[in-house]
């Protein structure tokens, strides 16, 4: 889920659906559902090549880091900000000037690079605060079209939400916000993006991440995972491992589960989704067609599901994280802890 159409792409999405059908109407039934997603999984199957075509853009190895500590979270940060500045030149002398100037964005001084490798699509770990003092920490997974050349747009969310933390946040207590593009994400137009294997190969990564979190900032800080549209899917897959206090999902698909007990996690399991949010339309089942499992099951913001469902405002897919919105506002109170301030659907 990439871009606002009425196609029903499950993953990261950029812009509103101002045409979308919202989910109160034209439901299509069973065979209906299972009709459109073969359609979906079909049509992608036979996107062009071009895009496959483009040229690699070359870049450098990541960095080599040992076990990263608080202690030396700065000497990550230098380590890692050098090496995007080498993607940056690589790329420019490639003639790609997009990615060189996305590479040379995340170089800039004061960024905080906990990971970077700008090989590919490339992957991004960005810490917003001082992780190693966090008593909270809000951890953005990403949906689908989210890549090196899309971060600005990703981080934006995480910039938001870490503004919105230092106002909010009680006299004391001290925040921080990680943006994870820490997995290759789907594209809308590809049989990826209807299926969970992206995030079955993004989880072991995720958990990794989050036990490097406890880490860093410590075992007693308050981690919650605030997972977006196909992000969602990944924390679905990896909500058995980390140690997290609150899974949070937003304009999801599904996550591959029946309900929050299939996620088998002791978070606490919140959903929510804007009433612009062309997602209600995807099909919320769980089929195998041509040899794989398609689709992502429950409703994440039906009763069936079990989450706890908060309001989002009348947004739409990409609006969850828009300064001054009813769900970021929702989303810095789940991360505070403050749960009983949390406006309900």
């Amino acid at each position: 889920m990439g871009r606002d159409t009425q196609a029903a792409d499950t993953g990261g999405g950029t812009a509103t659906g101002p045409t979308a059908v919202r989910a109160s109407t034209r439901r299509p039934p069973g065979g209906r559902r299972r009709g459109l997603l073969a359609t979906l999984v079909a049509a992608a199957l036979v996107v062009p090549l071009s895009a496959a075509a483009r040229p690699r853009i070359p870049a450098p190895a990541p960095a080599a880091l040992g076990r990263v500590t608080a202690a030396s979270l700065d000497e990550a940060y230098a380590a890692n900000r050098a090496d995007a500045a080498e993607a940056a030149r690589m790329a420019a002398a490639h003639g790609d000037r997009h990615r060189a100037a996305a590479d040379r964005a995340l170089a800039g001084p004061g960024r905080q690079l906990l990971a970077f490798d700008g090989r590919g699509a490339g992957l991004a770990t960005e810490v917003l605060g001082d992780l190693a003092r966090a008593d909270r920490v809000a951890v953005l997974v990403p949906g689908s079209d989210t890549s090196l050349d899309t971060y600005a747009r990703f981080r934006a969310g995480a910039v938001a939400l870490r503004a919105q933390l230092a106002r909010q946040a009680p006299r004391g207590t001290r925040t921080a916000v990680v943006a994870w593009l820490g997995y290759r994400t789907p594209g809308t137009a590809s049989a990826a993006v209807t299926t969970t294997g992206r995030a079955e190969q993004a989880a072991p990564r995720l958990r990794e991440l989050v036990r490097q979190l406890h880490t860093l900032a410590g075992s007693r800080a308050h981690l919650s995972l605030l997972c977006h549209s196909y992000g969602s899917v990944v924390c679905g897959r990896a909500a058995a491992g980390p140690a997290v206090d609150d899974i949070v999902l937003v304009g999801s698909p599904g996550t591959g589960a029946g309900s929050v007990s299939g996620l088998r996690t002791r978070a606490r399991v919140w959903a929510a989704r804007g009433a612009d949010d062309w997602v209600a339309e995807v099909p919320h089942i769980s089929t195998d067609l041509f040899g794989t499992t398609v689709g992502f099951g429950t409703d994440p913001v039906s009763p069936a599901f079990g989450a706890r469902v908060f309001a989002a405002g009348p947004g739409g897919h990409s609006a969850y994280f828009t300064p001054g919105s009813v769900s970021l506002a929702n989303l810095t109170r789940i991360v505070l802890g403050e749960t009983s301030e949390v406006t309900r659907a």
